[in-house]
């Protein structure tokens, strides 16, 4: 189907900024080295069989390294994590070391795990979509854990956000 107007990418981007979503460090392992990367794409698809997916931007170093390992770790954020998530959402930072300081531990599959996490899955890459500028990455879950209670870390139109109440 095709329409005659597009949306302008300032509008759009507002628009689907007042769409609330909870915070995710992704992870993966590769050649001895741990990658993380702030993520609020990520998303439950199916209970049968059990998936999931989150979105990497193609130019991200990320994506090469989930791609080539095909398991990745998603850490669900607290609201007291918003350090962590700022830190792991930040372009160029070195790979070696950027845990240090972050208590995490190696899953099943060999990737890293945020010990303060309200939730963590594991996942074996089973489908990558094109997404335009990203690669939407759907997984098989393989471990799930809740390691800590609290509050979800939210980001909210250009802004992290805490419920209220």
């Amino acid at each position: 189907m095709q329409t005659e107007h597009r949306a302008d990418r300032d509008a759009y981007r507002r628009a689907v900024g007042r769409f609330a979503t909870g915070i995710t460090i992704v992870t993966t392992r590769r050649d001895g080295a741990d990658y993380a990367m702030t993520v609020n794409s990520f998303a439950s698809v199916s209970l049968d069989p059990l998936l999931a997916l989150f979105c990497v931007e193609k130019i991200a170093r990320f994506h090469d390294a989930v791609l080539e390992t095909g398991v990745w770790g998603v850490s669900i954020l607290s609201d007291t994590a918003e350090d962590a998530s700022r830190f792991f959402a930040h372009r160029g930072r070195p790979l070696e070391g950027q845990l240090a300081g972050h208590p995490h531990h190696h899953g099943e599959l060999g990737v890293a795990l945020f010990d303060d996490a309200l939730a963590t899955v594991e996942c074996r890459t089973a489908a990558v979509h094109d997404g335009g500028d990203h690669s939407i990455v759907v997984g098989e879950v393989v471990a799930v854990a809740t390691p800590a209670d609290g509050a979800p870390l939210l980001y909210h139109e250009g802004r992290y956000r805490r419920l209220s109440g």
